[in-house]
């Protein structure tokens, strides 16, 4: 969800137009013998250029529908051959010429403080503030859609022209139509004396027209605030990323590039360290208004109807980040200082919304070879949220990896001597490994060469801390900070005043469930559908906790085994303490949430008043798996505390009879947790089927009489009809509909849409 120009990446080349030919003044002469050997012989170049598109066309088709073992082996071996090519590139350090602009008509100009923006339309209000900030030059770089005649008084613009004739050996990587082109004014910028570099945004205003307010502009001399700053703690060394948001007054809120599974991490610190100033090479400012966040957030957390107005703590001190903890980073409020310079290349070869994220995961980690260390401000701009969609199809690559790739990052460790050389093995490991690929690594070393060629000092490297022994935190040594708890704009509009209709609705949907905690279980494909079930509930919920067959940490899954999937619960609960309670949910099985305003929070809810979903089987003549259960039923029973054991006797008359129910859906309030848990201990080893166990549960908690009947007209089928129609098995005024199969994002758009019926704000989504 990169908010910045392009989004669309293009050829790096322009296609050349090819000249016509002329027509040949013959070319209606008396026609030839059409007898078939005779046309053949005057057609056979073509007849076998028709052939091999044919067949051409047959191959493509094949490996998009074939589903067979043997294309999926063929098309590993391809990967892996096309891996295994992958070659570290060889580049003599002492042998790079010097490159001098003697193009440009600033060839004779410096200066020591740089703004750099990309820019695709005519100067914004804010880019026209910028050019007045005080000792900071501003650099525009234009791609293939800014306008041809651009211009603004007080900055330096570079055209596709003027970039081509700089020499850098970058631009042959550089796509025409992407912000990722900045690669070029960062070299330029360097080139004519850059000691500290802003890299902005032309929508965000820099608040009081001042970059010193609370950035460290001077790290040395005079200027330099010679102080110490707070630091995330150390202390548990499995933390290695953290969101910066909560430090500054807004737990709710979470920024693009974090991996999904960290995104309930809300609670503070409980303690925070010190480190002194002077190595915070990397600054990362937060952002008022629309803050960096990825397209998750901005579906789930707004209407669509209102632009984002998010306010963080600006008295909030400024925090640093000790080695082995990442945070995530963007291109639009950041400020390198000179040692941190080689971190400024934007990669080429992912989508705009992963580039900056990427640069900043990698920089951070190679910033720790040189003993720096990235520092969060306080806000230092404020950005105007335009309303647009953004494109979340294009973030899946970015949250399917990031985990992985910051878990491998902390992990990498490197023996070359100098810091180029770690940053070129990098990157070639990180196309190994499927971050990106071998183009990334090719503009690496073309990066690093042309940062030599400008005049670039490589810094020297230190030892690495993260392999030496970790000192405890003594009681003297931790610092104390808690954070404020800033209201939130909630979903794009004030809790106050007058609001439309359906936001309203969906405000009191937030606060009748945003304290709940959805528990779901995938059986579908979690690849193509885990990132769906979240922008559709966790608009409603407090988290969204997802469980399946097979563990993926990318997306945030869980893994669980549905016949026993109770067993599972009371971590989840204990994890969520403060919670009103947890509501259980199977994919196949859609949740009306706007139905469920009146049912009792501090209930039990269950389909037990649903007939096909709740029965009662006889233990004499079924099959064995009837009475093995019911067996393990009784014996559990026998051991259980008097009140659970009453309720549940009353509540089943005959001891030849086994209660079962397909528990697609249920609910759990807080003040039933601890009989569950308990439960649960009781059944132990035993394994004891879902279908059979969550029913005796509710039977031993309470009695049925007071479970709350708000699931007692959900619709429910045993089959799927052929086709999930609206008109014949949906109903907007269900509390739940059972089944409907979600398999792919086709479908998910599809089940929006008849959503859209009971929630209109869901068609945002779509």
């Amino acid at each position: 969800m990169l908010i910045q120009d392009g989004a669309v990446r293009k050829s790096p080349k322009p296609s050349q137009i090819r000249t016509l030919p002329t027509l040949q003044p013959n070319r209606f002469a008396e026609p030839k013998n059409l007898d078939f050997s005779t046309w053949v012989s005057d057609n056979f170049y073509r007849i076998i250029t028709i052939f091999v598109l044919i067949v051409t066309i047959a191959a493509v088709f094949f490996l998009y529908t074939s589903t067979n073992t043997a294309s999926l082996l063929c098309l590993q071996s391809q990967t892996q051959r096309a891996m295994d090519s992958i070659s570290l590139p060889q580049i003599n350090w002492n042998s790079i010429k010097p490159i001098a602009d003697k193009t440009s008509p600033y060839a004779n100009f410096g200066s020591e403080q740089w703004i750099l923006v990309s820019v695709s339309s005519y100067p914004s209000d804010a880019l026209k503030k910028m050019v007045k900030i005080k000792g900071w030059q501003v650099l525009a770089i234009g791609n293939s859609r800014t306008p041809r005649d651009w211009s603004l008084k007080g900055a330096i613009f570079l055209s596709l022209d003027m970039q081509a004739n700089l020499g850098f050996r970058v631009v042959d990587h550089l796509p025409y139509d992407s912000y990722v082109r900045k690669s070029v004014g960062y070299l330029f910028a360097i080139q004519h004396g850059a000691k500290k570099i802003f890299d902005a945004d032309d929508r965000g205003e820099v608040i009081d027209n001042d970059l010193g307010k609370h950035f460290d502009v001077e790290l040395v001399g005079e200027g330099a605030r010679h102080e110490a700053i707070l630091q995330y703690s150390h202390d548990n060394p499995n933390r290695t990323v953290i969101n910066p948001y909560t430090h500054f007054g807004q737990r709710s809120v979470w920024p693009r590039g974090l991996p999904l599974e960290n995104v309930g991490e809300i609670g503070h610190e409980e303690f925070y360290t010190e480190v002194f100033g002077g190595k915070q090479f990397i600054q990362q400012g937060i952002s008022n208004g629309l803050p960096d966040v990825d397209s998750v957030f901005y579906f789930t957390r707004k209407s669509g109807l209102e632009a984002f107005d998010i306010r963080f703590d600006e008295r909030a001190p400024k925090v640093a980040l000790p080695q082995g903890m990442m945070v995530p980073l963007n291109s639009f409020n950041t400020i390198y200082h000179s040692s941190a310079f080689w971190a400024l290349m934007l990669p080429v070869s992912v989508s705009t919304m992963a580039s900056d994220v990427l640069k900043g995961y990698w920089g951070q980690r190679l910033l720790w070879e040189i003993g720096g260390y990235v520092v969060v401000y306080p806000p230092t701009v404020h950005r105007y949220d335009r309303i647009e969609a953004y494109p979340f199809s294009e973030e899946k690559d970015l949250h399917v990896n990031v985990g992985r790739l910051i878990k491998f990052l902390v992990s990498w460790r490197s023996n070359k001597h100098r810091l180029f050389e770690k940053i070129l093995e990098l990157s070639y490991v990180m196309a190994e490994e499927g971050f990106w690929t071998e183009q990334d690594l090719k503009f690496t070393a073309a990066w690093l060469q042309d940062l030599l060629a400008v005049g670039y000092q490589q810094p020297r490297l230190m030892s690495l801390e993260l392999d030496r022994p970790q000192a405890k935190i003594g009681h003297g040594d931790r610092k104390d900070f808690i954070p404020q708890k800033l209201p939130s704009v909630h979903l794009a509009v004030e809790e106050t005043g007058t609001v439309s209709s359906e936001i309203g609705n969906l405000i009191r949907w937030r606060k009748n469930f945003g304290n709940v905690v959805l528990i779901m279980f995938c059986n579908g494909p979690v690849e193509r559908t885990a990132l769906e079930w979240r922008l559709l509930y966790g608009r409603i919920f407090k988290t969204l906790i997802i469980l399946s067959a097979q563990k993926n940490s990318d997306l945030a899954v869980e893994e669980g085994q549905l016949d026993q999937i109770y067993k599972q619960l009371p971590k989840i609960f204990d994890r969520f303490s403060s919670a009103d309670g947890f509501l259980f949910l199977e994919d196949d099985t859609i949740l009306n949430y706007w139905n469920l305003l009146q049912a009792d929070k501090t209930k039990l809810w269950i389909a037990d008043k649903v007939s096909m979903s709740w029965t009662t089987a006889s233990t004499s003549g079924n099959s064995d798996w009837y009475s093995k259960q019911a067996d393990m039923v009784k014996k559990v029973v026998s051991t259980m505390p008097v009140h659970f054991q009453v309720n549940y006797k009353e509540a089943v008359r005959s001891d030849q009879s086994l209660t079962i129910c397909s528990s697609e859906i249920f609910y759990v309030p807080r003040r039933f947790v601890s009989d569950f848990v308990d439960l649960v201990n009781l059944v132990g080893h035993l394994e004891i089927h879902q279908k059979v166990a969550i029913p005796m549960f509710f039977l031993s908690m309470d009695l049925p009489q007071n479970f709350d009947s708000v699931l007692s007209t959900m619709v429910y089928k045993q089959e799927l009809p052929s086709t999930n129609s609206s008109s014949t098995h949906y109903s907007a005024q269900a509390p739940a509909v059972h089944p409907w199969k979600v398999s792919s994002e086709q479908e998910f758009i599809k089940l929006i849409r008849i959503m859209g019926e009971g929630d209109p704000l869901l068609m945002e989504l779509v």
